[in-house]
């Protein structure tokens, strides 16, 4: 009778437990997904031009799977705005996915208002959870910009002639080769202040295509040039090339560089070796400006062929 008695007891304190169980997993708040490396902006300015792209970037972890990601700008309580306007935009693509880097470039729609927006970036997780990000965004004019900088010319010389020049290859575009030489000018609208530019050689192999400057991962770029402005109190064209036209001489000429060299132009020449040694492929060759005065910047790149190793 007391054996009875006890699994009976037992039993009952089971189904007690279980019950308890159950309440507290249906009480557990879904896992909310996490956001970090969060850029809103080249240079992570958080800055919008209308009418002229914009710059996203952001790592995400799920709490279970993603959904969706979204981005919505909104006009800000208190603000006062010229015009009604809203913005939204979002991806499936991730859908699935544990987690990943979202970096994505997208237009400020011609429409835009100027003024200062909430920036929300919304994760929709599969298990039914919903995580937001607020930032603060300002939507300019060009006009209105203290600084507007622009690539107006960016020119690749091989061996003395032109393969790239004035946005597009020429007919003489061909795959470089062991030894040959180049040469590039690359001039920069609405310098002022503080501002640097690198040019740059990039296996495309080591999928690296820095937008920014501090992005720049050094032990897988060859450095073909690095010039600065300093303290510049006028708005002038920064350019790596220099001409005097009062005395007709050159200041600074652009720097060449021979496809194999054992160093690149880096104002402290680096080895070029490690991941960054030449080989036969597919190469990037671009320009990363930053104007550090006024926090804005412009990277262009080009792809061009080696061969020979």
């Amino acid at each position: 009778m007391k054996i009875r008695i006890f699994y009976v007891l037992a039993f009952i304190s089971f189904l007690s437990f279980t019950s308890c169980s159950n309440d507290d997993d249906q009480n557990i708040e879904p896992a909310e997904a996490t956001l970090t490396n969060i850029e809103i902006g080249l240079n992570n300015n958080e800055r919008g031009i209308i009418g002229r792209d914009f710059h996203l970037n952001a790592d995400i972890v799920a709490g279970e799977r993603i959904d969706m990601v979204s981005v919505d700008i909104l006009p800000r309580e208190h603000e006062e705005y010229a015009g009604d306007w809203s913005f939204n935009i979002s991806w499936d693509e991730y859908s699935g996915l544990r987690n990943t880097t979202v970096h994505k470039h997208f237009d400020i729609p011609d429409d835009a208002v100027e003024g200062v927006y909430d920036f929300i970036i919304t994760v929709s997780d599969e298990n039914g959870s919903i995580s937001e990000e607020v930032r603060t965004i300002t939507i300019f004019l060009p006009e209105n910009l203290p600084v507007d900088p622009d690539l107006t010319t960016f020119n690749l010389s091989l061996n003395g002639n032109f393969i790239y020049r004035n946005g597009e290859f020429t007919e003489n575009e061909t795959s470089l080769k062991v030894n040959d030489t180049i040469s590039s000018q690359a001039d920069i609208s609405s310098g002022k202040g503080d501002g640097k530019m690198y040019l740059i050689l990039i296996n495309a192999s080591l999928d690296h295509r820095p937008e920014t400057i501090d992005a720049i991962d050094f032990s897988k770029v060859i450095v073909y040039d690095y010039y600065e402005h300093s303290n510049w109190t006028d708005t002038e064209t920064f350019s790596n090339f220099v001409f005097d036209l009062d005395s007709f001489e050159i200041v600074r000429d652009v720097p060449q560089m021979v496809i194999g060299a054992e160093s690149d132009n880096a104002p402290e020449p680096n080895p070029i070796e490690g991941e960054k040694q030449w080989e036969t492929g597919t190469y990037y060759f671009g320009l990363v400006y930053e104007n550090t005065t006024y926090n804005v910047g412009l990277f262009h790149y080009i792809e061009i062929e080696i061969s020979g190793f």
